[in-house]
């Protein structure tokens, strides 16, 4: 069962207590893997013998936290813990009224359809990256320290991705719409398609690549930001047939001292993809002059 599966289930059974456990194992993870029964009682101010094992207990057995017994009893929160309390935040915020099916699940995150309290369907990510090695982590992420858990890394892709979509939205861009972001997950407007590398004819590959290369184009020009990890396993093909660009927490300014490099792999990622299926040989450099503002395009 997934993480987010057990937050599924467990959620409305929650009570007060139980998050307030929850919130002062977060806090108290900065200083400890694994957090003493004592502090845990001391900060939630229950009484060690009687609220806190109930509550510790019953947290244990919903599958939210781990538990280690050595020279101390120590907890520590796991991923549906954590889950739990971003949920407990974008329903407060007035963002998350109910739980839906996965929208996609991968290494690095799992995505949810979910429901506002007006109806409207949004999505809800969850980034999660202790799926990956640790050494691939640390390669591919430059914001990532090297003492920093995987809960904490997982909120600091979260934090950069959001802050890649503010950027981004505004200016037209092809990216869902930011809403709101918590600790790991982030709220955003619904995604509905599949990614490109899914379907298995392209449809009026022209068009779909020369919508790719404007957003590309917007992106850097307007936004001044490049994707760095573009590919046709984060485009998404919605059903009327234009394109979502999705996963943005590897984003880079133009201003890095890598964008030309960032931005031309992004650029023959996506042609290649074209050119792997037949569909149309474009010259990278006729395509990188057009994105960057330098020529027109060619397609």
């Amino acid at each position: 069962m997934s993480s987010a599966d057990i937050v599924a289930k467990v959620f409305r059974k929650l009570e007060s207590e139980d998050l307030r456990v929850l919130q002062v194992i977060e806090t108290i993870m900065s200083q400890h893997e694994f957090v003493p029964k004592e502090q845990i009682a001391k900060f939630a101010k229950f009484d060690l013998a009687r609220e806190t094992d109930f509550r510790l207990n019953r947290l244990s057995k919903m599958g939210l936290i781990y538990r280690m017994k050595g020279a101390y009893v120590g907890y520590t929160l796991n991923y549906a813990g954590y889950d739990c309390l971003a949920m407990n935040a974008l329903v407060k915020a007035n963002v998350l009224e109910a739980f839906g099916k996965p929208l996609g699940v991968g290494k690095e995150a799992d995505v949810y359809d979910a429901m506002n309290p007006k109806g409207e369907r949004i999505a809800v990510k969850f980034h999660r990256l202790g799926r990956i090695s640790f050494r691939q982590t640390r390669r591919k992420r430059s914001y990532t320290s090297e003492h920093a858990g995987w809960l904490y890394q997982s909120r600091l892709a979260a934090e950069k991705e959001f802050q890649a979509l503010k950027l981004l939205y505004p200016q037209g861009i092809a990216v869902p719409e930011p809403i709101l972001q918590n600790r790991h997950a982030i709220a955003m407007g619904m995604i509905e398609g599949k990614e490109l590398s899914q379907w298995k004819e392209t449809p009026k590959p022209q068009k779909i690549l020369r919508e790719i290369l404007r957003n590309v184009r917007k992106a850097y020009l307007k936004a001044k930001v490049i994707h760095a990890d573009l590919s046709e396993y984060n485009i998404i093909l919605k059903p009327d047939m234009h394109v979502l660009m999705i996963d943005w927490p590897q984003y880079v300014s133009t201003e890095h001292p890598n964008a030309e490099q960032l931005l031309t792999r992004d650029v023959e990622n996506v042609l290649c993809f074209f050119r792997r299926k037949r569909l149309l040989n474009i010259k990278s450099e006729d395509a990188l002059a057009y994105v960057t503002g330098k020529g027109k395009m060619v397609i």
